[in-house]
């Protein structure tokens, strides 16, 4: 698993706000790839493909690390450098329409992973996780959330480096890919519902416990 690299400018946000590049992102995360390995796996022309990969490499994501003669041309094949991670600050500087355009392409993309993942078993694991928790907080209890999750997140780099080190003692047997997925945003205020039954408060509840 690649190691996380803070993004602390606006213009690489910028780079990085096209939902295709996020794509080409993802699909480097597994395995070095050329723009015509990249444009066959997406169904893309080659000539888009490539132009969106050398703009990530002119920021510095992603890099060229073998080129290949074919049938009088040369393929490039990238690497990618680091999964990028925003950090607050550029995230606060860019214009609302780049955040909706990432924001827009990282929700596919996870959307489409966990569907793909759980329809293969992928949540069949008894220590396997998923929750949803609603919550209505002041503002330092939203900062205090933040910090939590970014807490969090440095201690998930720690255990995913080491369990990378341990794989490689061990020549990767009983390896397992995993994916966690966290997020912390404002959700719409809907009007108050009428009063229910305490029956079926109760049965709801009970229904969600189980699917945690």
């Amino acid at each position: 698993m690649k190691p996380h690299a803070d993004i602390t400018d606006t213009e690489t946000v910028k780079a990085l706000s096209h939902p295709l590049r996020v794509q080409i992102l993802r699909l480097l995360e597994e395995k070095d790839a050329s723009p015509v390995e990249i444009a066959t796996a997406l169904g893309l022309p080659v000539n888009r493909v490539s132009y969106h990969m050398r703009q990530l490499a002119r920021f510095d994501l992603i890099k060229l690390v073998k080129t290949t003669p074919r049938r009088g041309a040369v393929e490039h094949h990238y690497r990618l450098q680091s999964r990028p991670r925003i950090s607050d600050k550029a995230w606060g500087q860019v214009p609302e329409i780049v955040k909706q355009a990432m924001t827009g392409a990282a929700v596919q993309g996870i959307l489409e992973l966990v569907h793909t993942s759980a329809a293969s078993g992928g949540f069949d694991r008894k220590d396997a996780h998923l929750s949803r928790s609603d919550m209505t907080l002041d503002e330092r209890g939203w900062k205090e959330l933040s910090a939590e999750l970014e807490a969090t997140l440095k201690r998930l780099d720690k255990i995913s480096a080491a369990s990378g080190e341990r794989l490689k003692k061990a020549d990767h047997d009983g390896q397992t890919r995993a994916a966690v997925v966290l997020a912390l945003l404002e959700t719409p205020v809907v009007p108050d519902a009428p009063p229910k039954s305490l029956g079926k408060t109760s049965r709801r509840r009970s229904r969600a416990r189980s699917a945690s």
